[in-house]
């Protein structure tokens, strides 16, 4: 676990709103009855409608999170689905305070 990597990551204000988007989904997005409420995640294109920046902005962020992750994609067919990672987030949280 690269903390630095992850520390910049979350020093974008729209990427932690992202993060915080997706602890809670049914609160901050429409349902998705075609797969499962939330199983999957959530689709990329809601995130972006609910952003309001521009599409490349957002897969840009999501990469991101993806990379140092934080969260974890699912394609099923031409969409893709976004979830947050629980237990890289609970060790990121254990290995900063270790270190703070």
């Amino acid at each position: 676990m690269n903390v630095i990597e992850i520390n910049k990551v979350l020093s974008n204000k729209t990427r932690v709103d992202i993060l915080k988007w997706l602890k809670e989904p049914s609160k901050e997005f429409p349902p998705h009855k075609e797969l499962g409420h939330f199983r999957f995640g959530v689709c990329g294109q809601y995130i972006f409608e609910k952003s309001g920046l521009s599409q490349s902005t957002i897969s840009n962020y999501l990469s991101q999170l993806q990379n140092v992750g934080l969260i974890t994609p699912t394609r099923i067919g031409k969409w893709t689905y976004f979830q947050r990672n629980e237990k890289n987030i609970k060790a990121y949280v254990k290995e900063i305070s270790k270190e703070l």
